[in-house]
């Protein structure tokens, strides 16, 4: 028996010091500190799946025209390849989470024009005598493209508007507009916008509704400096 080595102890008594014994894998016979189950980590992933329950495939809807995902029954959310509001969407669509602990979650890159989205999972979940496991696994979102209801509305009738923010800016280069755009579309600014066309100066915005049209101006002018003209409706 490993019994350590002795120390001094108080009043010139002796002691045993303490070390930490091992025994043996009930399966495969490995030294391993002790644990509930009497089993190495690796036999006990073998011994159980924390992830059976989490499926390893799923397909998520996703409208090309305006890049927003559907998140059922009727709402469709607007989210940037590999964001963490996609990650989040990804990560709510899967059932067996309820099950177990999530502990890490991100994506696996992939092409961006792959329809093809795959997030890794990692979870803990209390198995035999309530030892504490830790997996992870792959899951694949395959993408279908359908239009949402408001860009079908649009395409099957594009002349049909309410308001209209035209942005004008007299020079010779597009730099200011250039930097505009990916305000926009960081933002997500043009959520409302059912048409944009180009003019000679600028571009036209065409909205649905006059709000949207407003909030889409104060936008503006909390990005760039604007000067506004009389709305007309």
């Amino acid at each position: 028996m490993d019994g350590g080595g002795l120390s001094h102890g108080p009043l010139g008594t002796f002691q045993a010091s303490q070390t930490t014994g091992t025994i043996l894998c009930c399966i495969c016979g490995v030294g391993m500190p002790p644990n509930p189950t009497n089993m190495c980590v690796n036999c006990v992933r073998t011994q159980v799946d924390i992830t059976k329950d989490i499926p390893r495939r799923c397909t998520v809807i996703y409208c090309s025209t305006c890049g927003k995902y559907l998140q059922p029954p009727k709402h469709w959310l607007r989210a940037e390849l590999e964001s963490k509001e996609l990650l989040t969407f990804c990560v709510k669509r899967l059932k067996g989470l309820n099950k177990v602990k999530l502990v890490d979650a991100g994506f696996i890159w992939t092409e961006p024009h792959s329809k093809q989205l795959k997030v890794k999972v990692t979870v803990q979940d209390e198995v035999l005598n309530g030892a504490i496991l830790q997996q992870s696994c792959v899951v694949d979102y395959t993408v279908v493209y359908n239009m949402c209801g408001e860009c079908i509305r649009a395409n099957a009738n594009p002349d049909q508007w309410v308001a209209s923010v035209q942005v004008r800016q007299k020079v010779s280069h597009k730099r200011t507009f250039l930097f505009l755009e990916q305000l926009i579309l960081k933002h997500g600014a043009d959520k409302h916008t059912i048409n944009v066309k180009d003019n000679a100066d600028g571009l036209d915005f065409f909205f649905k509704s006059k709000s949207h049209a407003l909030s889409f101006v104060d936008f503006l002018t909390q990005v760039a400096p604007v000067k506004q003209g009389n709305p007309t409706f």
